[in-house]
């Protein structure tokens, strides 16, 4: 298993020295986390003016779990049009998801740039970054299984509270199995 990780950071090192590699990176891993915050409901247009609010025991409060996964926001930030609700825990979650996202960007960009790198076909890496793009699943699952008017049942309901650590296995997984047949060399030269 040691080897398969250090196997895999070699990969995501030769993707991110490519310029293709880099700009995926910084895409994915800058937007993922408006995307996600946006989807627990962390993150709205609406705001008008500038204002910040604290909670009462901010510490205590950012701990206590709202659904799995998700953690009670301790601050309310407003600054014109954006209305954040401010929660470290589910901040630091966007974040490592966010980082797995770009590196997964980065490689795929980086073996369909350079079909030789890898062993699978060069589209398949793109495929790599739809698993977080579920995430959003965590919160917005049940209302989109009301609004198509499917007959959900509590267990596949609590099911949706797990999607953001399958995500974040999926996409480890995904980083994974490309580093196990690409060639970083390859990545890293375009060849």
């Amino acid at each position: 298993m040691r080897d398969r990780l250090r196997r895999a950071a070699w990969t995501v090192r030769a993707a991110l020295r490519r310029r293709d590699g880099r700009t995926a990176f910084l895409i994915g891993a800058g937007g993922y986390p408006l995307l996600y915050l946006a989807s627990i409901g962390h993150l709205a247009l609406g705001g008008r003016g500038r204002s910040v609010l604290v909670v009462d025991d901010p510490v205590g409060r950012a701990v206590r779990q709202t659904r799995p996964f998700s953690f009670e926001p301790v601050a309310r930030v407003v600054v014109e049009p954006l209305v954040v609700l401010l929660s470290p825990l589910d901040v630091a979650v966007a974040l490592v998801l966010s980082t797995l996202v770009g590196a997964n960007l980065a490689v795929a960009v980086a073996v369909w740039r350079s079909p030789a790198a890898c062993g699978v076909e060069g589209s398949a890496g793109l495929l790599a970054g739809v698993p977080a793009l579920l995430t959003g699943a965590t919160c917005c699952g049940p209302a989109v299984l009301f609004a198509l008017g499917v007959g959900a049942t509590g267990t596949l309901l609590t099911a949706f509270g797990y999607a953001t650590p399958l995500t974040a296995l999926l996409l480890f997984g995904g980083l994974l199995l490309v580093a196990r047949s690409a060639d970083a060399n390859a990545i890293r030269t375009g060849g």
